[in-house]
């Protein structure tokens, strides 16, 4: 009752005291604020102050956003460009061309032991004289140069391979060709889807001579390119 009652009757004097002291505790208060949100205040005063930073802000995020898209696109479309070329490629060794390590002497010196074979796999049905193919025989790979198509008459004589009675000219082969003795007789006419084969290396070669004509349909294909191995 004392305190109110000496509260009431205070001197101005005394108030003005007390004004002054409660502002300068508010003044204090301020003061003390985190610096972020000052600082928040301050940019949020900037933008609305001046409302074109605030769209270049907007626009300068928008743009990043787009460049980063279209690189992402850009790289996509890389890696399914890529793909498909594997892809294509892929099917093309599997179905239209195959490859052979060929591992004999027999074809010498237009193929070498340990040279690799490119074929086409669909050319059984055109095969010509001078071709090379790959064949099958007793579960190995060879390459074989076709002498005589179908309907062609093979014989061997000592003067060497003739074709149809005509002594054949055969600048690349530089070994005589031979009779096996225990191989096919001669003469003989190549049946109708059947081709007649020799080894460039006449001397011991397994080709007609001792396996006869061969079927077409049981080649695999004709030779396009030999990747020459390159001795160190």
């Amino acid at each position: 009752m004392f305190a109110k009652n000496q509260t009431a009757i205070m001197c101005p004097s005394q108030r003005e005291t007390q004004r002054r002291t409660t502002s300068a505790k508010l003044s204090q208060a301020s003061a003390r604020q985190p610096v972020k949100r000052r600082e928040n205040m301050a940019e949020s005063s900037i933008i609305h102050s001046h409302p074109e930073n605030a769209c270049c802000v907007n626009a300068g995020k928008q743009e990043h956003a787009a460049r980063q898209q279209s690189v992402w696109k850009d790289l996509m479309f890389l890696l399914v460009k890529l793909a498909s070329i594997g892809l294509a490629l892929l099917l093309a060794v599997t179905f239209l061309f195959g490859v052979v390590r060929y591992e004999e002497p027999s074809m010498a010196p237009a193929i070498k032991d340990g040279d690799l074979i490119i074929f086409y796999r669909y050319s059984s049905a055109g095969y010509l004289p001078q071709d090379v193919i790959v064949l099958v025989y007793e579960g190995q790979r060879q390459a074989r140069r076709v002498v005589a198509a179908a309907g062609d008459t093979v014989d061997i004589t000592e003067g060497g391979l003739t074709v149809n009675g005509a002594l054949q000219q055969e600048p690349e082969i530089y070994q005589k060709t031979e009779r096996y003795q225990d191989g096919v007789s001669f003469p003989l006419t190549v049946p109708e889807g059947c081709v007649f084969v020799l080894g460039d290396s006449r001397i011991g070669a397994a080709d007609s001579r001792i396996y006869g004509c061969v079927n077409t349909e049981d080649t695999l294909g004709k030779v396009i390119t030999v990747i020459r191995r390159r001795s160190i």
